[in-house]
Parts: structure tokens; C-alpha cells; sequence
């Protein structure tokens, strides 16, 4: 058996879970490989979401109060930031590549890759660890799923977090202003 077939996933449900996230953690690079050129977005973001609710329960247990707020803040962020994350990437791609990678295949790519380490992100501090290794599993994603060279899939990575990066930091002065307000 091939071992892209051996982490292929087959199942649906809690099974077909269990069988994504057995594979990230285990062989990440045979994974990303068996990933579909025209992947149904039913698994990958099922998988998200899956890892999004736990990740906002377990992320709950940190605070004192204001857990309906913070509940849906935590949802919201750990849905959205992998298809923004995932946007920026294509954009990037797009200008200085061309078109290499689908966009659906980009989002699974980030759903799984942002689902696997949700469950370790919502330990304090574990973020300095768990956001690099996100975009470890997404440049590698980019390598096997996307079939870009690594070099290409570095800089594509590496752009992506400074146009995230500079989104928010210019967003500062809006937030700063509704808040006041």
C-alpha cells in the first residue's frame, strides 16, 4: 500500500476526524500529498470546525469571566483565521506566482493545518509554539498539496504573515477608535 493511501482519508464523521488528524500529526507530508486537487470542503473545514469548538471550550477554562463574549470571539477567530490566512496566501500567490494552487485546496491546506494546533493553542503561552508550527504544516502543505517548490512556499508563507500582519497593525487605529467611543 501506498503510504499517501495509507493516511488517504476514507471515513466521514468522527471517524474521518480521528483519520485527519492521526495523519497531520503523524506523517504531515503524506497527508498534504494525498489531499485531492478539487478537495470537498466538507471534510477540511468539518475538521475546523470540530478542532474550533474544542478549541474555544478548552480556552474558556482561562478566564473568570465573560464567557458568552469570549466564546464567540474565540469561535469566530479560529473559524475565520484560516480562510483569511488561506486569502492572503492565494493573493500572494497569485501576484507573484500566477495561479499555481486552487483556492479549496489552499483552505483545507489551513483548516488542517490551524485545526491540529488549536488543540494545544489554547494553553497560555503555547501560542509562541503552536504558530509556528501552523505555518510549518501550512509551508509544507503548500510543498505536497500545492506542489510548489519549497523556496516558492517559504516566501509565499513568509509574505502571507507580513500582509496579515501589516491588515491588523493598520486596523489598530479603527478598534482603538470604537473602543474609546
Amino acid at each position: 500500500m501506498d503510504l499517501a493511501e495509507d493516511v488517504k482519508l476514507q471515513g466521514s464523521g468522527v471517524i474521518g476526524y480521528f483519520q485527519a488528524l492521526t495523519g497531520v500529526l503523524s506523517r504531515p507530508g503524506a497527508f498534504f500529498s494525498s489531499l485531492e486537487e478539487d478537495i470537498p470542503m466538507g471534510k477540511p473545514l468539518g475538521f475546523l470546525i470540530a478542532c474550533a469548538l474544542f478549541y474555544t471550550g478548552a480556552s474558556l477554562t482561562c478566564l473568570s469571566h465573560g464567557h458568552a463574549i469570549m466564546a464567540g470571539v474565540y469561535l469566530l477567530n479560529s473559524l475565520l483565521m484560516p480562510i483569511l490566512s488561506a486569502g492572503a496566501c492565494f493573493l500572494v500567490m497569485t501576484m507573484f506566482l500566477g495561479r499555481r494552487v486552487t483556492f479549496k485546496t489552499l483552505v483545507a491546506v489551513h483548516a488542517y493545518a490551524a485545526g491540529v494546533t488549536m488543540l494545544a493553542a489554547w494553553i497560555p503561552l503555547f501560542v509562541w509554539f503552536t504558530e509556528p508550527w501552523k505555518w510549518c504544516l501550512i509551508t509544507l502543505g503548500m510543498v505536497k498539496a500545492g506542489k510548489l517548490t519549497w523556496l516558492q512556499s517559504i516566501l509565499v508563507a513568509l509574505a502571507s504573515i507580513f500582509l496579515i500582519s501589516m491588515f491588523f497593525w493598520s486596523m489598530m487605529p479603527v478598534i482603538a477608535g470604537i473602543k474609546g467611543a
